[in-house]
């Protein structure tokens, strides 16, 4: 029988190539590696939105941004959209969140019965972009260049504060499920923020890497004249050139990004270790992924927001005690493939038939793709937020990579014969035929002039209730965690012996005193 429990680790702004088990000679990553080695690596595996809480979406329900609203960083997901979390609760789950989901609305829980922590990032509607001005700037809040420039170690900061929160909470978590009297078994997902920008490492990963030789980019950033209208934009989104970056900055901010990749990969090791520890290893599925990548500085790029390879691709690895070890898949997978393989392994744990969707499901199980079935659906990714003014789409399937934008050229790469996205096929006379036949599934997918009405509609019904909700008192949307102190370590009406034998793990020996 498959393992009952599911543990989800979540990194933020992972590229796989800084991971390695995908092949990167710098990073050291052992707790990943491991993992790989104990499970299935997904070689090809993409975000559906390379930007956070749309590919977060994408991951939670299933289904494509453009089916949910699911547009940007501010996009407001109905509570009417079941996500794995609600499903995963009709088949007897406990299902618990700790970190980063980035749920934008009043509804914060989106069915998990559990949040452990509050987000990182805001709840509202303040981080709206705005496609009637492609051209502006939100200096606000924007990424910009001072991630690259400030990039370093350090003691503290923001993101440490929350992922330290994190980490310890779903441990405590862990440690609670195996002394408390819960029967179900549980999907614990833990979020980190790590390693997404600003690239600030604690000192002791940052020194991890003093002697590591850390590669500058393998592409550099291309003349204006060659390079693609929307790497442009992201140019200008970035603000790349309001400074002069050189060498040193590339490779400190990269090394401060792989130190912070050591930093989470660490926390998977310790997430394991716990699970050994409570006797629940070899009954827990672990599922490792990221919400997206990160160019650094690839092209001359940062952060996500592009198709391109480092931007859109994820490191995804499943290991299920019992099942394959070791197995590398090189079939396209992406986000919406988690929810049905949710699902699969609720049913294969005996938790019941898996409850029929609501929604069509945009992808395939991960078994399935492991196992090569036929008839699988090739991996779509879309992004509509800052950065452009249109649509995007990109279609994989199989080697092929296909790109589409109104306005934009499209693009073909063989991701086979050329990894780095260099040849742009899209025009040449032989692959007419393929182009073709992307356009067709493009066509089908979506029809670009309605999903710009859309969004269009989205972002300014968006903007003028962020400013409503800005006059006078406000109220956020913001988790505030509970806790009830009063049920908490030793309190005077518990029975003190009762509860320290519950408060432990393993039990210890019975407690029979002679005046009982």
């Amino acid at each position: 029988m498959a393992p009952r429990n599911i543990l989800i680790v979540m990194a933020d702004q992972l590229t796989p190539f800084a991971v390695g088990a995908y092949g990167s000679k710098a990073a050291i990553t052992p707790n990943l590696d491991k993992l790989a080695a104990d499970g299935i690596r997904y070689d090809a595996a993409y975000t559906n939105s390379p930007l956070c809480t749309p590919g977060r979406y994408a991951f939670m329900t299933g289904q494509l941004g453009s089916r949910t609203g699911g547009y940007d960083n501010a996009a407001y997901l109905p509570s009417t959209v079941p996500t794995f979390a609600h499903y995963l609760r009709l088949m007897g789950y406990r299902t618990m969140l700790s970190g980063k989901m980035h749920f934008v609305g009043a509804d914060q829980l989106h069915g998990f019965e559990e949040r452990l922590t509050t987000d990182v990032y805001p709840a509202d509607f303040g981080w709206v972009p705005d496609w009637t001005k492609p051209e502006e700037r939100i200096d606000l809040w924007y990424h910009n260049m001072s991630s690259v420039v400030q990039a370093g170690p350090c003691a503290i900061s923001n993101q440490l504060t929350y992922d330290d929160e994190v980490g310890g909470e779903a441990l405590r978590a862990i440690y609670d499920h195996a002394r408390g009297h819960d029967e179900r078994p549980f999907c614990l997902v833990t979020s980190f923020i790590h390693p997404h920008d600003p690239y600030a490492a604690r000192q002791r990963y940052w020194d991890l890497y003093e002697d590591v030789e850390i590669p500058l980019p393998s592409v550099p950033r291309p003349r204006a004249e060659d390079n693609d209208p929307h790497s442009l934009r992201l140019e200008k989104a970035i603000a790349l050139d309001a400074v002069d970056i050189g060498e040193e900055d590339i490779l400190r901010a990269r090394r401060a990004y792989l130190a912070n990749v050591t930093y989470v990969d660490e926390w998977l090791g310790r997430l394991r270790a716990t699970l050994e520890e409570c006797g629940l290893a070899e009954d827990t599925a672990v599922l490792f992924l990221s919400d997206h990548g990160d160019m650094l500085g690839e092209r001359g790029l940062w952060y996500k927001m592009s198709f391109y390879e480092w931007s859109s691709r994820v490191p995804m690895i499943l290991a299920l005690p019992g099942g394959p070890k070791g197995q590398v898949v090189e079939t396209p997978v992406s986000q919406v493939d988690v929810l049905p393989t949710l699902l699969r392994l609720g049913e294969e744990a005996g938790q019941g038939k898996a409850p029929e969707p609501i929604d069509p499901l945009a992808g395939c199980d991960l078994l399935t793709r492991a196992e090569g079935g036929s008839g699988q659906p090739p991996v779509i990714v879309e992004y509509l937020g800052e950065g452009t003014g249109e649509p995007m789409l990109m279609i994989r399937e199989g080697s092929w990579k296909f790109t589409c934008c109104p306005g934009d050229p499209e693009q073909l790469f063989d991701l086979s014969t050329d990894p780095l996205e260099q040849t742009n096929l899209a025009a040449a006379p032989a692959q007419a035929t393929r182009v073709n036949a992307f356009r067709a599934k493009a066509a089908a997918h979506w029809d670009p002039a309605a999903v710009k009405a859309a969004v269009l509609d989205s972002q300014h019904r968006r903007r003028v209730l962020s400013g409503a909700l800005r006059i006078g008192k406000y109220h956020g949307w913001d988790w505030q965690p509970g806790r009830d102190a009063t049920e908490q370590y030793q309190r005077s009406h518990m029975d003190l012996t009762t509860f320290d034998v519950d408060s432990r793990w393993p039990r210890p020996a019975a407690f029979n005193p002679r005046w009982k």
